[in-house]
């Protein structure tokens, strides 16, 4: 299992206890929907600084409030195992994505899609999406250049899966201010 063929769940944060249960932040929309999972994948730095994704079997996964759970991981039996996965990325596969509405999309399947604008037709390839604090953008390559789209529901009308395409309606202006020199 390759992470380009899963998505991130969350992250462990702390150590809980001393028979090596850890602390999960839940990086998901819906945490209850996860109260019942069997096995994770754990990125695991190797000596060559490289990220594996290593299984892990649950036995046991308590979600609490605030996008936390506690987790008991069947192969961590130990406070100094359970330390060294602190900071750790949690991933599963991407079959395991709950299915979406039409009109809703998750950002890692819009990257490669063509951004269409209902006044200019077809402008560019999304590169990126950008999950940040307050916003976040979807980075599209117009004329060799990087512009930036505010993901909201006035500018990004929607995705078209069949046709791979993003459906928005960009204001006035906003691609002369990445244009200009």
């Amino acid at each position: 299992m390759t992470v380009e063929e899963c998505y991130q769940l969350g992250y462990v944060m702390k150590m809980h206890g001393y028979k090596g249960e850890i602390v999960v932040f839940l990086d998901v929309d819906e945490p209850g929907e996860y109260g019942e999972l069997k096995s994770v994948f754990v990125a695991v730095n190797q000596p060559n600084g490289a990220s594996q994704l290593v299984p892990y079997g649950i036995s046991q996964i308590r979600v609490l409030n605030q996008q936390k759970a506690i987790v008991k991981l069947e192969e961590v039996h130990s406070e100094e195992q359970a330390a060294q996965l602190k900071g750790c990325a949690l991933y599963l596969p991407l079959d395991h994505l709950p299915e979406l509405p039409d009109d809703q999309f998750y950002f890692h399947e819009i990257v490669g899609y063509t951004v269409v604008d209902q006044q200019l037709g077809p402008l560019g390839t999304v590169s990126n999406v950008y999950e940040l604090e307050h916003q976040d953008l979807l980075a599209m390559e117009y004329q060799r250049k990087e512009v930036l789209i505010p993901i909201n529901d006035e500018l990004v009308l929607g995705v078209d899966r069949q046709a791979r395409q993003v459906e928005v309606n960009l204001p006035d202006g906003l691609l002369d201010v990445y244009l200009a020199e």
